[in-house]
């Protein structure tokens, strides 16, 4: 590493992120359920945090039994278990936000619980660390919507149901500036932003101009002024636990996702928007798991350059072509 000061830099920037991002979610659940008229219940809000909250303390708690460590909620008193508990907070809200299990509770227990046990169990080495792979309340909305029909997406109207005049447009507005402000300056994702937002542009005027008789242009890109498309672009695409780091891989992914996105809808398929993100976070975790099979079939020096080349610094000796290839495959694989 170059120093002592980047990787606590680093982490302060996560925290922050995640603080913020947990507060503002927070505030427009709870507008959104006292003003604006959302449709799931407060009931089903509170089942799936205190399950998140129950499932996350467990689960972390068996972990670090089996690998013999303290529970990372212990670790820092107050401060640190409140901070542990936010990416389950921010997971559970998502939940709560952009599901509509009509008047059943289960639904949004299950949410969650498939949100938090996807962390622990669908894992990929990046960077010589095993980590989750599937954004946590994505993928739990894409399961609830695929093998339960009465479940659906919250309806897109209920950010703006109960305005009118001006605050159709201040609402989203604040989503979108305080959304983008915190990827750009907390989280790094402004490339992941671009290429998502310009990638779904793109797929919206190429299917208007191949089958006209199925696409508009004005419906294709419409949605992209809606409060759910800028809250899914800000909050759910963005989830820095699940995408990469480097500019070009976060180019790839928002790409990626829109092309997805796009073939599902000429394919006829609902709910594109979820399933496109639980498609190219698998295939991200597949070239993972590439890297790694390949890095562990190298000789014990060969390897040692791969994890040189992961990480902060580069191998300061020369290595031949063949290792300067699997290094630099590494280095763009695991971003």
């Amino acid at each position: 590493m170059s120093g002592s000061g980047t990787p606590a830099k680093t982490i302060d920037k996560r925290i922050a992120a995640l603080r913020r991002f947990a507060l503002s979610i927070t505030i427009l659940t709870i507008v959104g359920h006292l003003l604006l008229g959302f449709e799931p219940s407060a009931a089903q809000v509170l089942v799936t945090l205190f399950t998140a909250y129950g499932l996350e303390l467990v689960l972390e708690t068996v972990e670090a039994r089996c690998q013999q460590r303290t529970p990372r909620f212990l670790d820092s008193g107050l401060i640190g278990f409140v901070d542990f508990m936010l990416p389950a907070h921010i997971s559970a809200m998502s939940i709560g936000l952009l599901l509509y299990p009509g008047d059943r509770l289960w639904p949004s227990a299950l949410a969650a619980a498939i949100a938090i046990c996807t962390k622990y169990l669908v894992r990929a080495p990046v960077n010589g660390r095993m980590r989750h792979v599937l954004n946590p309340s994505n993928v739990a909305v894409a399961a609830l919507l695929t093998f339960y029909p009465f479940v659906g997406p919250a309806p897109s109207y209920h950010f703006t149901e109960t305005t009118s005049g001006l605050l159709d447009w201040l609402i989203p507005g604040i989503l979108l500036v305080f959304g983008t402000f915190l990827n750009v300056r907390l989280t790094g994702k402004a490339p992941l932003i671009a290429a998502w937002v310009l990638g779904f542009a793109a797929q919206a005027v190429i299917r208007a101009v191949l089958v006209p008789e199925e696409n508009t242009l004005l419906g294709g890109l419409g949605m992209m002024v809606g409060a759910t498309f800028i809250l899914f672009t800000n909050y759910m695409i963005t989830d820095p636990g699940t995408t990469p780091a480097r500019p070009r891989n976060q180019v790839a992914f928002g790409l990626g996702a829109a092309t997805v996105y796009g073939l599902l809808v000429s394919l006829h398929v609902v709910y594109g928007l979820f399933y496109c993100v639980v498609i190219v976070c698998l295939v991200r975790a597949a070239g993972l798991w590439w890297i790694e099979l390949r890095r562990r079939r190298l000789p014990a020096g060969h390897r040692d350059a791969v994890d040189a080349g992961r990480g902060d610094r580069a191998p300061q000796r020369p290595l031949v072509s063949a290792q300067v290839t699997i290094v630099n495959e590494a280095k763009g694989a695991t971003g």
